[in-house]
C-alpha cells in the first residue's frame, strides 16, 4: 500500500489543487483565489524535477482550460513557461528560505497571471483590471504552510 502511494501521492496532491481551483467561493473571495495549482507544480518541480516538469505542467494546464472552460491551451502554456523558468532554477532556488521562496512564487505568480491576461486578450480583447494580480499576494501568503505540508507527505511516503 505504501508503494502505491508513493506513485500516486504527486497525482493526487494535482488533483486537489485542480479541485481547490475550481470551487466554488463568494464573490468577495474569489478576488483572492491563491493559484493551488501553480503552488503544487512549482513545489514538486522543486523538489523532484525528474518526476514533474513541463510536460506534466502542460497536461495540468489542459484539464485546468477543460474545467475552468477556458480557451484550450492558455493555462497550459502559462503553467509550462512558469514551471519552466522554475525548472532552469530550481537547484538555486532550493537554497532559498521558504519567506526568499515565497516572494519568488509571488513573482512567477504575477508572471503567469499576465501571460494568462496577455494570451486572453490577444483572444477576446479583455481589458486590464489590477484585481487580476490579487491571487499573487495570497499564493505567496499560502506558499510557506503548502510547502510545509507537501514536503512532510514528501518526506513520510519517502517519495523520491
Amino acid at each position: 500500500m505504501l508503494i502505491k502511494a508513493r506513485y500516486y501521492a504527486i497525482l493526487l496532491s494535482i488533483l486537489i489543487a485542480l479541485v481547490l481551483q475550481i470551487m466554488p467561493l463568494p464573490i468577495q473571495a474569489d478576488l483572492y483565489r491563491p493559484d493551488w495549482v501553480l503552488i503544487v507544480l512549482v513545489y514538486w518541480a522543486m523538489a523532484l524535477p525528474h518526476r514533474v516538469n513541463v510536460g506534466v505542467a502542460f497536461l495540468t494546464g489542459l484539464a485546468m482550460d477543460i474545467l475552468l472552460g477556458s480557451a484550450l491551451g492558455i493555462h497550459s502554456f502559462a503553467l509550462s513557461v512558469a514551471v519552466y523558468v522554475l525548472a532552469a532554477n530550481y537547484q538555486r532556488l532550493r537554497n532559498y528560505s521558504v519567506w526568499q521562496q515565497a516572494i519568488i512564487i509571488g513573482l512567477l505568480s504575477s508572471f503567469y497571471h499576465l501571460m494568462l491576461f496577455w494570451l486572453q486578450h490577444l483572444l477576446t480583447d479583455i481589458p486590464f483590471q489590477f484585481a487580476y494580480l490579487w491571487p499573487v499576494i495570497s499564493s505567496m501568503v499560502l506558499w510557506p504552510w503548502m510547502f510545509w505540508v507537501l514536503r512532510k507527505a514528501r518526506r513520510q511516503l519517502s517519495i523520491t
